[in-house]
């Protein structure tokens, strides 16, 4: 709120890293826009900016090393600033700097309380989020390991109820599992939705047990599109899109294809399979008016794949040369 109020008084823009541990969102808090997951998007979010202000933050850099890029996402003319690092008190830091600005009686701009309607049809990766969005309980905290799946989720629970954003922290995956258990077994009264991508998934599938005989209140969403996909992405952003079989059968997860609602079953948890909105609605609706634990397995096609991941590479290499509405507007069609 110190922060929005502050955006408000001088006329700036708020922003988040693009995984932070812990995030507030939800009706009646400032949005606040997280920094895109892939560079080029970043790029254009940050295009513009000619003084970056960092509050408990290190300054932006891209996920991974691309040949002939930048890391360093800052643009060139642009002035970095710490107002307070993660060592210091950045609560107490904004409170200051409201005070210096005079900005104590600034309205703060806030998310409206607001829904996504139910989703119908064939399912797929956004028409969970959109459930996700239309049902998330009030006080829920939201695990989201959905990788390349969770792409409109923000957009989707922007206006939902106030509750609780947990993302992964760095390069590695498997941790959105574990975190559910954490997150229940620290707050018991909480429902805890977990949005997990099959890939990860299958790093910590054990915490399904552990959730069984500790009896959490935890909904896993598992997306199956049987595949790496974030990784077969990030293959042809590389250059490296010319693997042979071999190689691309290590980012594959059909053969077989994998049922999570029958791996839960086995380690104790209500498990449903999910290939319908419909169907994802009603086993969505059911585990949050039951205690848990649930799962639910989203069959969903990948949200980049096809022809979608064969023009990313030349519609991100063309970002920076497009005009900058055109460019935002091209940024949010895809992550939100």
């Amino acid at each position: 709120m110190a922060a929005a109020r502050i955006a408000t008084h001088c006329g700036v823009k708020l922003l988040a890293e693009v995984f932070p541990t812990r995030l507030q969102c939800g009706a009646g808090l400032p949005p606040v826009e997280r920094i895109a997951y892939l560079a080029e998007m970043a790029g254009v979010q940050l295009a513009n900016v000619q003084h970056l202000v960092l509050v408990d933050a290190k300054a932006p850099v891209s996920f991974f090393a691309y040949p002939g890029k930048k890391s360093d996402l800052v643009p060139d003319t642009c002035t970095v600033h710490t107002l307070s690092n993660p060592e210091q008190d950045a609560l107490a830091s904004l409170h200051k700097l409201v005070a210096a600005l005079g900005a104590q009686q600034a309205q703060p701009a806030l998310q409206a309380a607001q829904r996504p309607g139910l989703p119908r049809g064939k399912l797929t990766a956004p028409k969970v989020c959109k459930a996700v969005g239309a049902l998330l309980p009030p006080d829920a905290i939201v695990i989201d390991e959905a990788i390349t799946s969770g792409l409109m989720l923000g957009a989707m629970t922007a206006g939902a109820p106030r509750h609780d954003l947990i993302t992964l922290t760095g390069g590695a995956i498997g941790q959105g599992l574990p975190n559910a258990v954490g997150c229940s077994i620290a707050c018991p009264t909480r429902p805890v939705i977990a949005l997990i991508g099959d890939g990860t998934a299958m790093y910590t599938i054990q915490a399904l047990w552990t959730m069984a005989r500790e009896q959490l209140n935890v909904t896993s969403v598992i997306f199956n599109n049987a595949s790496y996909s974030v990784l077969n992405v990030e293959l042809e952003r590389v250059g490296a899109d010319k693997a042979g079989p071999k190689a691309k059968a290590q980012l594959d997860l059909h053969g077989p294809v994998l049922n999570f609602a029958q791996l839960a079953q086995g380690m104790g948890v209500h498990a449903v399979r999910a290939t319908t909105a419909e169907d994802f609605v009603k086993a969505l609706t059911y585990a949050l008016a039951h205690p848990g634990p649930h799962l639910i397995e989203a069959v969903v096609p990948e949200s980049l794949s096809g022809a979608k991941r064969k023009v990313l590479p030349w519609l991100l290499r063309s970002l920076p040369n497009l005009p900058r509405p055109v460019a935002m507007a091209l940024k949010r069609k895809i992550a939100p």
